[in-house]
């Protein structure tokens, strides 16, 4: 990490977006849980404070202590994430999906002072690290706390340690300090969406990774934050939610838009009131965008990023999506107004439009980089550049597409091919569910594309016939040759196809 850089002050502290609010809307909606208000801005505000005068004087934490959150998507769990800024805190916020095991090695990793838990999940803690089982009684202790006073941060201080979901190894801690995620901020208002007070965030996807980040634009445009009364997604509750809440708007993965566009409510839903579905964190492929486009109008806007440059790389707004072509709706947009983006090659040099490369970004909401990974943060971050690891290439207007992750690039007989490229093709066929591709080690090519198919429910499709209609849109070198059916594809709590474990089933 860098040395300090000036005098810490409270308005730099992301928690100073709360206590504006309730300045300026102390009786506006702020937190609601389903169709029930939970708080309005001056409650919200009160409630983080004692919840952060509680961490510094009852248990005895200090600025930079971090505190893990490993719950359920609540009221309480946006209460918990602005209390710790309050005290100066850093926030540990864990995906509720993960396995024990994969908690306690996170819980590790980052030296967690102390743990908040839903209580459905106290059991995934160990007994030896000190928690606040949300809903016990230590939770109502914390009410009749004497609220703390803002804490005054550095901009470089950390506020979240977003964990990557360690998709090809051990996930590892981005370090998002207080200034990296203000920049994400002004970002989304410039290029994503105008939230408005009286506009709704509804939280579908899990706080701790892209909602939770995009909550922060919420509190500072004095919007309500709505949970679903279920604590997850579910497509029929949201379609309701959309019909109660004027403005809606959320996050969501690309496979969440898909189960609401295949939902029996979505036909006869009503979403007028909906504003905005900002969708991201995985590929979004044509079909399913067309029939998104189709039933709720052009209401989606996309964007790319990642944990080390949060929701920030590039994006494609809702209004881009209007006369887009399929090239361009099959794009990731264009760079966000607060990012540099450049492809290149292997030595580092910028590539022209059309050449396919690495990503990388320039910008002040980077990283500060991984937490006690000084040798990871060297290989991510190289001359003020985060390398992505993702491939891709810019047109000729500066749209962006991805073609995978650089591990993921098949190279057969000397040819790169690009899984996604693969994927969009067999996806088109009318029998075909979902699909991943990836490289097979053959001493002949070097690899060879196999494709991991899931058929419609009920339906059964060749190899045959999926073989020919490859051969009827792309180059004969780039088709799977060989396929692989199965029921379904292994997953990710994000949502993410764990390409890892098909290699591991050809291994097998």
């Amino acid at each position: 990490m860098q040395p300090p850089v000036g005098p810490p002050t409270r308005t730099k502290n992301l928690a100073y977006f709360l206590e504006r609010a309730s300045r300026i809307w102390p009786r506006g909606r702020a937190l609601s849980c389903g169709r029930d208000e939970h708080a309005t801005y001056t409650e919200f505000a009160q409630q983080a404070a004692r919840i952060g005068g509680a961490l510094r004087t009852t248990f005895g934490l200090a600025a930079g202590d971090r505190v893990a959150i490993v719950m359920k998507n609540s009221p309480e769990y946006l209460e918990v994430l602005y209390g710790l800024w309050y005290a100066g805190l850093v926030a540990v916020p864990v995906n509720a999906k993960l396995h024990a095991r994969e908690i306690a090695y996170i819980l590790e990793d980052c030296g967690a002072a102390l743990c908040f838990v839903s209580a459905e999940l106290a059991g995934a803690i160990d007994n030896a690290l000190p928690r606040v089982v949300v809903g016990a009684r230590e939770w109502t202790a914390l009410q009749d706390a004497r609220p703390v006073a803002l804490a005054p941060v550095r901009s470089e201080d950390i506020a979240w340690l977003f964990y990557t979901s360690g998709t090809t190894g051990q996930p590892k801690g981005a370090m998002l300090s207080h200034s990296n995620l203000r920049v994400m901020v002004l970002a989304f208002f410039v290029d994503v969406e105008q939230l408005l007070p009286g506009d709704s965030m509804l939280h579908p996807a899990p706080l701790s990774h892209g909602s939770g980040l995009y909550s922060i634009a919420a509190v500072q445009a004095g919007s309500n934050q709505v949970v679903p009364a279920s604590g997850q997604f579910e497509p029929g509750e949201i379609y309701e939610l959309i019909a109660a809440y004027p403005g809606a708007f959320f996050f969501a993965a690309p496979t969440m838009v898909k189960r609401l566009v295949e939902a029996p409510q979505g036909a006869a839903a009503d979403t007028t009131n909906l504003k905005n579905i900002v969708y991201g964190g995985g590929p979004m492929y044509l079909a399913d965008l067309r029939a998104a486009l189709n039933l709720f109008g052009y209401k989606l806007g996309q964007i790319y990023g990642q944990g080390e440059c949060p929701m920030t790389i590039t994006t494609l707004g809702r209004t881009m999506h209007e006369s887009a072509t399929d090239a361009r709706l099959t794009s990731v947009g264009v760079p966000h107004s607060v990012v540099e983006v450049q492809v290149v090659d292997d030595s580092g040099d910028a590539l022209p439009p059309g050449a396919v490369g690495e990503i990388c970004v320039r910008s002040d909401v980077v990283m500060e980089g991984y937490w006690n990974r000084p040798d990871a943060t060297v290989a991510a971050v190289r001359n003020g550049w985060l390398h992505t690891g993702d491939m891709g290439a810019f047109d000729a207007d500066g749209f962006l597409s991805l073609k995978d992750r650089s591990k993921d690039v098949v190279i057969s007989g000397g040819s790169n091919i690009y899984p996604r490229e693969v994927e969009e093709v067999l996806l088109a066929h009318a029998l075909v569910a979902e699909v991943s591709v990836v490289g097979e080690p053959d001493a002949e090519w070097g690899e060879v594309v196999v494709a991991f198919v899931v058929p419609l429910p009920g339906k059964t499709v060749s190899e045959k016939v999926l073989d020919q209609f490859c051969l009827d849109r792309i180059a004969r070198f780039k088709r799977p040759k060989r396929y692989v059916f199965v029921d379904a594809l292994p997953k990710n709590n994000y949502g993410k196809i764990l390409k890892t474990e098909l290699r591991e089933l050809l291994d097998g």
